[in-house]
């Protein structure tokens, strides 16, 4: 069965260390389109941090959808409306903000709306992150954050700070939420139900896809939820060494136009 539907993390896949897309990533992406293929952004990103990306890539039509916060958020992006939403509670965000505190690692909790931190010295990485997503930063105490539809919280550190509180966090927190490693200073905690593999589950159902007609491209540990359910994995090959074993397909690097060369590769040939 030929692939119908393509999902493409951003950071380290689609787009370049200068945070482009080469030309060959968007040609590859509108004879896609053009054949009937569904191309989705799937990423760990805010949906503030993918509308130009989806702007410049035309998939914005009727019918296209985008992945974000890791799968906690779902968007039909002609119309704006959520296909999924798998929020946290306050009891979560008092959890997790309470372990961030005792592990001592910075923590900010990320809505639709912006990020929002209790720390009074904020810290880079959550600045790194407002600046590539193109959200505000709010500083709110524990108690002022009743009431916000959080979508997922981040532990931001430098690495190893925040592998050594990793190595610390309770088992009973991985029994309860979806956590993923995203980046050397990123590790994220979202609703169980949560992931970029549910997503796609979801979408190809809703589509009538076979999920051999699917395809995923990522590079970084929260993408393996989606290149475990896909029938055609494909990694990158500036991925990290754990994902490239379950790979069907290894890529080109994202600066060698990689997803270009998985998608004329596997998919339209």
């Amino acid at each position: 069965m030929s692939i119908k539907l393509v999902a493409v993390d951003i950071d380290g896949t689609l787009i370049t260390k200068d945070r482009k897309i080469t030309p060959e990533v968007y040609d590859a992406i509108q004879e896609a389109k053009k054949q009937g293929v569904k191309v989705i952004i799937a990423t760990g990103r805010p949906i503030a941090g993918v509308q130009d990306l989806l702007e410049e890539l035309n998939l914005k039509d009727h019918g296209d959808y985008v992945i974000t916060f890791n799968g906690g958020l779902v968007q039909d992006t002609s119309t704006g409306e959520d296909i999924v939403k798998e929020t946290m509670k306050y009891d979560d965000y008092l959890d997790i903000e309470f372990l961030s505190r005792k592990l001592g690692v910075h923590m900010h909790a990320i809505t639709k709306e912006g990020i929002y931190t209790a720390n009074r010295n904020i810290g880079k990485y959550t600045v790194h992150e407002s600046t590539l997503v193109n959200m505000p930063i709010f500083y709110r105490t524990p108690e002022e954050m009743t009431g916000k539809e959080i979508v997922k919280m981040m532990m931001i550190d430098e690495p190893e700070v925040l592998d050594a509180a990793i190595a610390k966090i309770p088992q009973e927190f991985y029994d309860k939420y979806n956590i993923v490693k995203s980046r050397p200073f990123y590790l994220e905690f979202m609703n169980k139900e949560a992931s970029k593999g549910n997503a796609i589950i979801h979408l190809a159902a809703k589509m009538g896809l076979d999920m051999s007609q699917t395809m995923a491209i990522g590079d970084e540990e929260n993408d393996r939820a989606m290149l475990e359910v896909v029938g055609n994995p494909v990694v990158m090959e500036n991925g990290i060494p754990e994902l490239k074993k379950i790979a069907k397909y290894i890529t080109k690097s994202n600066e060698e136009s990689g997803v270009a060369h998985a998608i004329r590769e596997w998919v339209l040939k």
